[in-house]
């Protein structure tokens, strides 16, 4: 088998200060090319990048310059569409991976059902899904220290195919401004029969949401979050035993006064939901059988 070649795709927008920390230990991970999306930061990230470009020698690193900020997800998807690798591993700037994380996860995508390996974040680990009050809820996994099956592959820090990444169709931009997208990319390759895992030899470290919290949504986030778990629903299950139970317990969601309002702003993207369902619906593998492997 070929060796696999390796790119890291990191999505910036105001984080100078984590890729001054940060991007010199990615690049000691070896991998053949190294990715920054700049999403029109103005704290100085473009500079600072091009300043690295200059002076690397050893290694490639790009820089995509965008005037304004694209998101994560369209920022994401237009590194993939960059990036030259069989592998894309995907950083979040506040994520510091270990030096040998590659040498965990490549000899993962020597089986091409593989489409995803998440790193170990050490506070996480593998994700468990199944259906709770008429939607599909996620928590993490009992830790193990074996390779297990993870309903999701973390758009902050893992691995995936390029391949199957761009069959897919990337992240889908219904979830902006985030939140779901990355559970709904794995969703959809295990429709296809592909595996999700997850590696606790992979480890890095992630301090979640500091690129999140720069957003002046205050308690909006949970709200987005709950927009975009109903989403998922929609535009992912095809399943009838829990779709019904989706129209039973809903109602009683709404009971919370609440609730309205992420369930609103999800009504207000049906003609979406209903584009990404006739666009990424499918498969040979049913929602039942896909839930099954993490009832352990």
């Amino acid at each position: 088998m070929k060796q696999l070649s390796i790119s890291v795709v990191i999505p910036n927008w105001q984080g100078r200060v984590l890729l001054e920390k940060n991007l010199p230990r990615v690049l000691a991970i070896g991998a053949d090319e190294v990715i920054v999306v700049e999403n029109g930061s103005t704290d100085g990230s473009l500079e600072y990048l091009k300043k690295q470009v200059t002076s690397n020698k050893k290694q490639e690193l790009k820089v995509i310059e965008n005037e304004r900020n694209l998101g994560f997800a369209r920022g994401v998807n237009q590194g993939f569409k960059v990036a030259s690798g069989d592998v894309v591993i995907l950083l979040n700037t506040d994520v510091v991976p270990d030096k040998g994380v590659l040498i965990h996860v490549l000899p993962h995508f020597e089986n091409p059902d593989v489409f995803a390996v998440s790193f170990n974040e050490g506070q996480w680990s593998w994700a468990k899904g199944f259906m709770s009050l008429g939607l599909v809820e996620h928590v993490p996994g009992k830790k193990v220290e074996l390779t297990r099956d993870s309903f999701w592959a973390s758009g902050g820090s893992a691995a995936f195919s390029r391949e199957k990444w761009l069959e897919l169709g990337g992240f889908n931009l219904i979830y902006e401004p985030f939140y779901w997208e990355d559970v709904d990319l794995s969703y959809r390759a295990q429709k296809r029969g592909w595996k999700v895992l997850w590696e606790p030899k992979a480890q890095v470290e992630h301090k979640h949401e500091i690129t999140v919290g720069k957003h002046s949504l205050g308690n909006k986030k949970d709200m987005v979050a709950q927009r975009n778990q109903v989403l998922f629903f929609w535009c992912n299950i095809t399943s009838t035993s829990m779709w019904a139970q989706h129209l039973i317990y809903m109602p009683l969601r709404l009971i919370h006064p609440g609730y309205w309002i992420p369930f609103l702003w999800a009504i207000l993207k049906l003609p979406q939901v209903f584009v990404s369902r006739s666009k990424y619906t499918g498969g040979k593998v049913s929602d039942e059988e896909i839930l099954a492997k993490f009832k352990s």
